[in-house]
Order: C-alpha cells, then structure tokens, then sequence
C-alpha cells in the first residue's frame, strides 16, 4: 500500500492560517514560502516502525522513512518547528482517512473528531453512531494540533511526534 499525502500541516498565528504544507512520499512539496511577517517554518518527517531480527537473536524496533506502507503498519510523524517570534501559535495536522490516530508523545494535543470544527482531549469528545452518543475513540480523530505557548515559543524551535495506524 502506498499513501499518497502522509501530512498536511497548518500554521496557525493569531487566528489566521497559514500555507498548508503536504508531506508526499517523503518529500515537502506543494509549499510556499512564509512570509516574513509570520516567521514559523516546518519540517515533517514520516517514519514506519519495522521490526528487525537484533544481534542477540531478539527482535528490535527500528524507524525507517515512510516509502512503501502496509496495513497495519504503524507511522511515527515528526514535525520539527523553527520560530523567530516570541509569541503563541498553533500547528494543526490534518489525518489521511487511511491512517488511524494513536497517540501523541508528549500528551499536550487536542484532536478533532469532525474535521476540525470542533477540538478537545480525546476523552472529552463524544461521537453520534447509529443513533446514539459513545466515547470518540483514536480512530475517530481526523485533526490533531498543538498550540505552542509563548514559553516555548521563546525557544526559537521545537519538536512534536504523534503516532498513526496504516488502515
């Protein structure tokens, strides 16, 4: 199985977005440059765990880059971000329908379960399926964010990773 758009991501800054940015087969393409008055740059990298015979005759966990994708197969997103601004802003990453959401490493995310509209802790969020109201699960998430406060903001870079299904 090969997945077309890994990632989509958008820069969000004082409410107004910013060009959205496709991770396609590995590569950043289809983005713009920032303007200078928005100086917030992205980097994402898409990885697939494999498990591969170790030297002690275990099996050991590996990351490789995101070519060749089965299901079942479970992604790493990595999004590095560079900022020269001392102020508050929001990545969103949108999910392709063919990966499932897992989780996020640092827990700090809200998720979208419709698209964006709406945004919570996963655990707060409630789904309408087949007439009545049942707890979202990860595999409802169709957005997830990070809202980078001013704190770290004034770092001047970070890192977020979060962790997909193939479907």
């Amino acid at each position: 199985m090969s997945l077309k758009c890994l990632a989509v991501a958008r820069v969000t800054l004082f409410g107004a977005a910013l060009t959205p940015f496709a991770l396609v087969g590995g590569a950043l393409v289809g983005s713009a440059p920032l303007q200078a008055a928005e100086p917030v740059a992205l980097a994402h990298s898409v990885f697939v765990e494999r498990a591969i015979p170790a030297a002690d005759g275990r099996m050991a966990k590996v990351l490789e880059p995101a070519r060749a994708l089965r299901k079942g197969d479970r992604l790493v997103y990595v999004v590095v971000w560079r900022a020269d601004r001392s102020d508050r802003f929001t990545i969103t990453n949108p999910l392709p329908r063919s990966v499932a959401y897992q989780r996020s490493a640092d827990g700090r995310e809200e998720v979208s379960i419709d698209g964006g509209r709406t945004w919570g802790p996963l655990a707060s969020l409630r789904v309408r399926d087949h007439g009545s109201w049942r707890n979202a699960s990860a595999e409802d998430v169709t957005h997830v964010r990070w809202r980078v406060p001013k704190q770290l903001a004034l770092a001047g870079s970070g890192r977020l990773t979060f962790s997909g299904i193939v479907r």
